[in-house]
This record gives C-alpha cells, structure tokens and sequence, in this order.
C-alpha cells in the first residue's frame, strides 16, 4: 500500500513538472519566439521587448532584417514595396521581420495585404521595441548577422539598392 501511494505521489508531482517543460524555453527561446518568426504576415502577434531579443536569439543561424514601420508613416509606405520585392527575392537565405509601432492593428494589416509582405511583424502599439533600440521613429532597418549581432541601422527610407548591398555584405561575411 505504501508503494502505490508513493507512486501516486511521484505522479502527482510529475505532472505540473510536465506541464512546465512542454511550456520551457527550448536553447533558451520561449516558445512564443518560434511562433512569431512562423506568424502569417497579417498575424501582427503583440510583441514588447524581451519578445523581441527572444526572437533575435531564435533567428540565429541567419541574417536578420529588422525593419520598424507604421501604417500611417509616409516614408514607410514608400520603401514597403522595395522590402517585399528584396525580401521575396532572398526567400530563406534571409529572415526578416516587421516592428509595427504606434499603430491600430486593422491598418496595419490592411497595408501589410497591400504591400505584399512575405514576412510577419510584431505589434508593438506603445512603441516600447522602438524606444528601447534607441531610434526616434520609423522607418529605420537593422541589420544582424547570422550570429544576431547588430551590424548597422538605416534610418529613413530605405531602397532596394541600399537593402540588397547590405544583406550581400551580410551573406558575404
């Protein structure tokens, strides 16, 4: 009898431990970064900072385009079809993602349908991601290499020339 209330126990014990490890990080990357860099490009999964340097530890492996937008932002809307033509264009060799900042969600994807974004973005309606990289607003791009080191930041508009020179010396370092 008090074998099988041992293990009655045991079991007991065992399965808030086995919730917990379906829910842990796996190398260190909470599951909720896999999710985002596999988001449709309407999803637009909220995100605020630690989801974002968790997402930067998940696309290790590749080069990493970062590219924070509005859908109200003039500028942004005038590089948006230069993102999507290069972006398509690179396919796997190249991740890239969105930081939609200061936004409403609706217009947001309404632009993301327009523009033809392969990639997906994070929601960041506070503009929490923005501010803690340090930049003033959008449009910037920030570029990591494949070891999710920060290699340059382009503020303003940015064209296809300027994005294909920079993943070129990306993929080529």
């Amino acid at each position: 009898m008090r074998v099988m209330r041992l293990r009655v126990l045991a079991l007991v014990l065992a399965l808030p431990l086995a919730a917990c490890a379906r829910e842990a990080p796996v190398g260190g990357v909470p599951p909720a970064a896999r999710q985002v860099l596999a988001a449709a490009p309407t999803a637009l999964p909220d995100g605020d900072f630690a989801t974002y340097l968790a997402v930067l530890r998940e696309a290790r492996g590749r080069p990493l385009i970062v590219n924070v937008w509005a859908s109200w932002c003039g500028p942004c809307r005038e590089e948006a079809p230069d993102l999507a033509r290069v972006a398509a264009a690179y396919g796997d060799r190249v991740r890239f993602l969105g930081i939609d900042v200061l936004d409403a969600r609706p217009s947001a994807r309404t632009f993301v349908r327009e523009v033809g974004w392969p990639y997906p973005s994070l929601f960041d309606p506070t503009g929490e991601i923005r501010d803690r990289l340090g930049l003033v607003g959008p449009p910037a791009t920030l570029f990591y290499d494949a070891e999710g080191e920060l290699m340059d930041t382009h503020v303003g508009p940015i064209t296809a020339e300027q994005l294909t020179a920079e993943i070129e010396a990306l993929l080529a370092a």
